[in-house]
């Protein structure tokens, strides 16, 4: 296994990696996943990675977890629509400045949602807040 760093003439213009790891195939087309890489993905024996294969030839590999996507039968939906359209354009990818994270923070800081409490069943997506403070989320015509 061969190890190098962020200076490799193999980072991306995009973001530079930390350090680059590789591994050889098997005549099975078969490798063994190197330490480092286990470790920052957290990996353990019996565990499943992911590749996300982009338009630009990058592949991302990443741990695969199943009991995340079986919470919400539209969670993997959505997150396919993700990868394809950050696959097919990488270039609309943006980072969250400090300026955009104030901003939110501003927007919604005083904010307090009970996630577990139950949502209306009236179906015109009014209800309370876990502060019992009023919201209304329809459009006026």
């Amino acid at each position: 296994m061969a190890v190098s760093h962020a200076s490799s003439p193999a980072a991306t213009a995009g973001e530079s990696p930390i350090e680059e790891v590789q591994s050889a195939l098997t005549d099975r087309y078969q490798t063994t996943v190197p330490q480092p890489v286990r470790r920052a993905l957290g990996l353990r024996k019996r565990d499943r990675i992911s590749y996300a294969i982009r338009a630009n030839g990058e592949v991302v590999l990443q741990r695969f977890c199943p009991e995340q996507l079986e919470d919400d039968p539209a969670l993997a939906p959505f997150l396919a629509l993700l990868q394809h359209d950050i696959a097919a354009h990488p270039e609309r990818l943006q980072p969250i400045t400090a300026d955009l994270a104030g901003r939110l923070q501003e927007l919604v800081g005083g904010i307090e949602v009970n996630l577990d409490a139950p949502l209306p069943d009236n179906g015109d997506y009014a209800g309370e807040l876990a502060t019992g403070t009023q919201f209304d989320v329809r459009q006026n015509g």
